[in-house]
């Protein structure tokens, strides 16, 4: 199928147009007066958003089973079709051939759903395959399209959905399968900013690998030459590689999945580094922190989302505020915290305050040096600010007198 129709007309309640005015991607049920809807019309089929007196406003995809009733693909009434998905996936390509350095890096974010105007696609390249993630069932019923954009555009050896069960969109469940190609047995090789890693795209979390922290493991690796470094939620150990290869005079790595543990001790050796050099802890990180008697002079702190949804905020702020003044506790005078959070729902603002009351119950004074996010491949739009959910701030540990 190379186009799909209009199956739904989304009515707005008068002067419920503004954000849609305003370019923002989602419609929330609320806006709406009424949806028309044609025989035979699915959930997550193309729809039209008209204003109150029947004006077209912008066309997308509807969700009777989200909150955000429409999620808008674009502002024009132009055909949803295979030059549609092609235009748009060619300018996220472009945007990254503009950014990543191909000779040192082959795995990086490809399409980021609303930060690259496909709202609900994500899109992964690992070396010679593409990893999605389809976060709702428009997209999802828009498949054909974008999965041909994608091997048209790009030849990918393989394209395979890993849509997590944790989606957007409850109508969707989760998934491992390949779209075009099949899924490789065992572990393929990346390389990031020179370095090596190996990638299963059967299994690990996200799409197989923490693409979005690229640049500031390489931060990492710019400010660890000499020093004793914790890499807290290790996961992989990509943190730690990095630390080690900037010079770090040792690395200790905290990660409570043994499956995990192992792939960090195989990514050390693969990047032929002394095993003199790290520790690998399997443990709870915060029981760690907690028994930790040792000092450290940079901390790594990239836990889970602990909020998933916003009833999930309150319970969330309370585990980061925790998580961080045990981190505090255990770095020297003048020693540096790379604190991260990938929760949604919890804001720039809300994050910088709960570090600010850790550091109050941690006894200690500590610099904002930087704030951290993700790379360039991972954009976001303006008129989405929702769309920004890694967010970090490298913090300096002040002496007594500080």
């Amino acid at each position: 199928m190379d186009s799909y129709q209009v199956q739904h007309r989304i009515h707005l309640k008068p002067g419920r147009e503004a954000s849609v005015a305003a370019r923002h991607p989602w419609v929330f049920s609320g806006a709406v007066e009424r949806v028309e809807s044609l025989a035979g019309a699915v959930d997550g089929g193309v729809c039209d958003l008209l204003d109150a007196e029947g004006g077209f406003r912008a066309r997308g995809t509807l969700h009777r089973s989200s909150q955000i009733l429409c999620r808008i693909l674009t502002w024009k009434e132009e055909p949803i079709d295979d030059a549609f998905f092609a235009s748009r996936i060619a300018a996220a390509a472009a945007l990254r051939e503009r950014w990543i350095d191909a000779e040192t890096t082959d795995a990086y974010r490809l399409v980021n759903a609303e930060g690259d105007l496909l709202p609900g696609l994500i899109v992964d390249r690992y070396a010679d395959y593409l990893a999605v993630q389809c976060l709702t069932s428009g997209m999802s019923h828009l498949e054909a399209l974008w999965c041909g954009a994608l091997d048209r555009l790009l030849s990918p050896a393989a394209i395979i959905d890993r849509t997590e069960r944790a989606v957007r969109d409850p109508a969707l469940e989760g998934r491992c399968r390949a779209l075009r190609g099949g899924i490789p047995e065992g572990a393929i090789p990346i390389k990031e900013n020179g370095l090596a890693f190996r990638v299963r795209l059967d299994a690990g979390q996200k799409t197989g690998f923490y693409i979005d922290q690229r640049e500031n493991r390489a931060l990492l690796g710019r400010l660890a030459r000499g020093c004793e470094v914790l890499n807290g939620f290790s996961y992989t150990g990509a943190f730690g590689v990095y630390a080690a290869c900037g010079g770090a005079a040792r690395v200790v790595q905290v990660e409570s999945s043994a499956p995990a543990l192992e792939e960090a001790r195989a990514h050390w050796q693969q990047n032929g580094l002394s095993d003199d050099r790290v520790e690998h802890v399997k443990d709870d990180l915060f029981r760690f922190l907690r028994r930790e008697e040792r000092m450290f002079d940079i901390v790594v702190l990239d836990p889970p989302p602990y909020a998933k949804q916003k009833a999930d905020v309150a319970r969330a702020a309370r585990a980061y505020k925790d998580l961080n003044l045990w981190g505090m506790r255990r770095l020297r005078p003048g020693g540096l915290l790379m604190s991260f959070s990938c929760s949604q729902h919890i804001s720039v603002d809300l994050f910088q305050k709960i570090l600010f009351g850790a550091t109050r119950d941690a006894g200690v004074s500590l610099q904002w040096l930087k704030r951290l996010g993700p790379g360039a491949d991972h954009p976001v739009h303006v008129d989405h600010p929702q769309g920004e959910y890694l967010k970090g701030f490298l913090l300096r540990r002040l002496d007594a007198g500080g």
